[in-house]
C-alpha cells in the first residue's frame, strides 16, 4: 500500500501550556446529539433539579451513548438548538445553582467481567474524544466468536495543526491511560496494545515508554509527523502494516482503534464513577494571546472558554476542531460538544477564489485514500452516482489534505462530502 500524506505547519503553541480547570459557567445549552449516532431523548422536564452526573438524556439504540448533567441546578428549557451539522437538535438548558452537588449515582461501577465492563463503558456517556464521536461501547463491544481483535491501538497521533489536548492528556494523564488500555486488555481478551504518538510530541513518547516498559504487551510506537496520521485507517496502517480493506471496519483487520484521551476516561469512570460531563479541550489562533488547555463542562458557551483565553481581536472565523477537519461555528454562544476537542479564532482569514485545474495532480498525491479528487469532482458535478461509486468517493476520510495542497484553490474536500451524502440520498430513494 502506498500512504500518501501532506506535512502540514504545526503550530502547537500550547502544548507547554499545563490545562486549567475553568469556573462553572452560568448556565448551560446541552445536545442530545453528543455523538454519532441516534440523538437521546430528554429524560428530565422544565422545572427540575438536577446534580453533576445525573442522567439528562438517553437512547435504546446500540449507537448512541446516554447524556449527563455538567452543573447543579434547574433545567429552564428544553429547546432546539442550531448544532454544528446545520440541524436543529433538541437541546436541555440547565442553570447553574452554584451548589455544584454530585449526583448520588456518581459512584465506582462493579466490573468483573467482559459484560459488566461494556455496561459500565456505555453508562459512562463515553464517545471517541478525538473528534469523531463514535459510541465506545459499540466499538469495543464486538462478538469475540465471530472476530476477536489481535490489536488494541490507541490513537495518539493528533495530527491536526494547533490541537494539544490529547499531548497533555499524556504529560498530565499518562498513567490513567496506561490503566485504561489495562483495562481494554483484561476484560476484552485483546492480547496486544500499540500506542501510537507522532515524533513531533518526544516528551509524550518518553513518558508513555517509561510507563510501559514492564509490560511486554505494550509497545509505544513513534510515528511520522504527518498528515493525516492519526486517520484511523492510516494509522493502522503506520503501526501493524495491516491494511483496512473497502467496506469494512477495523475489527475486520483485527485491530480495534481507541483516542488516548478515550482511554484515560475509561480508567476514570471505572475509578471514580463519574461520566463524561467535561472534557479537556485547546484554544488557539492567531488572535488568542494565551493559546491554552482548559478543562470545559459540556454545555458551556465558546464564548465563554476563549475569554479565558484572551482575544486581541474580534474573530472572523471560529472552528471547533482542527483547522483541516473542523467546522466552523455560527456564533460565540455556541455551546460546546463532547466531540469538540478544540476551539480556534482567527481574525483576517482570507477567502480564495477557486479557479481552473492546472491538472498538477498534487491531489493525487495527497490523497491517503489513493483517490482521485479532481475526478470525484467532476462526477459529482455531473451528479453521477455510477461514477461516483466506481472512483470509490465513500472511502474518502475528509481530511481535507486535497484542498489544502490545490494551487487552485479548489473545494474539493468540500465537494466530496457532498457528493458521499448525495450518494446516500440516491441510496434512500432507491430504497437500498
Amino acid at each position: 500500500m502506498l500512504l500518501h500524506q501532506v506535512k502540514l505547519p504545526h503550530f502547537k503553541h500550547s502544548a507547554e501550556s499545563e490545562t486549567v480547570k475553568l469556573p462553572m459557567p452560568d448556565k448551560v445549552v446541552i445536545s442530545m446529539a453528543q455523538h454519532l449516532g441516534a440523538p437521546c431523548t430528554p429524560t428530565v422536564k422544565v422545572g427540575d433539579k438536577v446534580k453533576i452526573g445525573d442522567v439528562i438524556g438517553s437512547s435504546e439504540a446500540a449507537m448512541s451513548a446516554p447524556v449527563h448533567s455538567s452543573i447543579s441546578g434547574t433545567v429552564t428549557a428544553i429547546t432546539d438548538v442550531l448544532h454544528i451539522s446545520g440541524r436543529n437538535m433538541q437541546s436541555v438548558v440547565i442553570e447553574n445553582d452554584g451548589l455544584e452537588e454530585v449526583s448520588d449515582s456518581v459512584c465506582p461501577p462493579t466490573v468483573e467481567n467482559r459484560e459488566q465492563f461494556l455496561q459500565a463503558v456505555r453508562n459512562s456517556g463515553s464517545i471517541g474524544l478525538g473528534g469523531a464521536g463514535f459510541p465506545t461501547s459499540l466499538k469495543l463491544g464486538f462478538d469475540p466468536k465471530e472476530k476477536q481483535p489481535d490489536f488494541l491501538i490507541i490513537n495518539g497521533a493528533e495530527c491536526e495543526p494547533y490541537i494539544t489536548s490529547d499531548y497533555r492528556c499524556f504529560m498530565e494523564e499518562g498513567e490513567d491511560v496506561l490503566e485504561g488500555v489495562l483495562l481494554m486488555l483484561k476484560y476484552l481478551g485483546i492480547p496486544k496494545c500499540i500506542i501510537g504518538i507522532e515524533k513531533n510530541k518526544p516528551k509524550a513518547i518518553e513518558k508513555m515508554t517509561r510507563l510501559c516498559e514492564k509490560h511486554d504487551n505494550i509497545t509505544v510506537k513513534p510515528l511520522k509527523s504527518s498528515y493525516p496520521q492519526g486517520a484511523e485507517k492510516t494509522l493502522i496502517f503506520s503501526t501493524t502494516g495491516r491494511v483496512v480493506k473497502e467496506g469494512t471496519l477495523p475489527l475486520a483487520s483485527g485491530c480495534i482503534v481507541v483516542n488516548s484521551s478515550t482511554a484515560a476516561f475509561i480508567a476514570q469512570y471505572i475509578r471514580t464513577g463519574m461520566p463524561l460531563v467535561k472534557r479537556r479541550i485547546t484554544v488557539d489562533g492567531n488572535i488568542v494571546k494565551k493559546p491554552s488547555n482548559f478543562i470545559v463542562p459540556v454545555g458551556m458557551s465558546i464564548g465563554e472558554i476563549v475569554y479565558y483565553a484572551e482575544l486581541s481581536d474580534k474573530p472572523d472565523r471560529i472552528i471547533l476542531g482542527g483547522p483541516m477537519m473542523g467546522a466552523c461555528a455560527f456564533d460565540p454562544d455556541y455551546p460546546l460538544s463532547k466531540t469538540n476537542n478544540a476551539v480556534l479564532m482567527f481574525a483576517d482569514s482570507p477567502v480564495y477564489e477557486p479557479s481552473e485545474c492546472i491538472r498538477c495532480g498534487k491531489c493525487v498525491k495527497a490523497c491517503s485514500m489513493n483517490l482521485l479528487p479532481t475526478e470525484l469532482e467532476h462526477a459529482f458535478d455531473m451528479r453521477d452516482a455510477m461514477r461516483l461509486e466506481k472512483l470509490k468517493v465513500n472511502l474518502c476520510v475528509n481530511c481535507g489534505a486535497c484542498s489544502f495542497v490545490c494551487p487552485a484553490k479548489r473545494n474539493l474536500a468540500e465537494k466530496n462530502q457532498l457528493a458521499k451524502a448525495f450518494l446516500r440520498e440516491q441510496s434512500t430513494r432507491k430504497g437500498k
